[in-house]
């Protein structure tokens, strides 16, 4: 299963990125013809964040259509699957979306200043 490889990637960058806060929520975008399952994932992100800062944190999948220009007849047209072949029957496309696999955005804690102690407080 490489969606374990694939989401121990996503752990690890957004780990770097927190700089030791806690992350509360992930947002991915995966494109629907990279072939990433994305139930797969998500029961791999739980596994794979237990321990780190991002232990407990939400994961969003964003799922990125699948989109492809024809170069012959110059359709733009979706995608369901990996066969890149116009409607009109030409196999000379262009992919323009699908293939995505990126961290859009994510959410960590903010550390709070402490308190400063009333003996050093200036009073005024």
């Amino acid at each position: 299963m490489h969606e374990m490889a694939i989401t121990q990637s996503v752990i690890d960058a957004v780990c770097a990125h927190a700089a030791g806060r806690r992350v509360h929520r992930v947002t991915v975008e995966v494109g629907a013809l990279c072939a990433v399952v994305p139930d797969a994932m998500e029961f791999c992100f739980e596994l794979v964040a237990e321990g780190t800062v991002a232990a407990g944190a939400h994961l969003d999948i964003c799922i990125v259509p699948g989109t492809a220009s024809c170069r012959t007849c110059g359709n733009r047209f979706a995608l369901a699957g990996p066969i890149l072949l116009c409607p009109c029957g030409s196999a000379d496309v262009e992919l323009e979306s699908g293939r995505e696999l990126r961290i859009r955005s994510m959410e960590v804690s903010t550390t709070c200043a402490q308190p400063a102690a009333a003996e050093t407080t200036e009073q005024r």
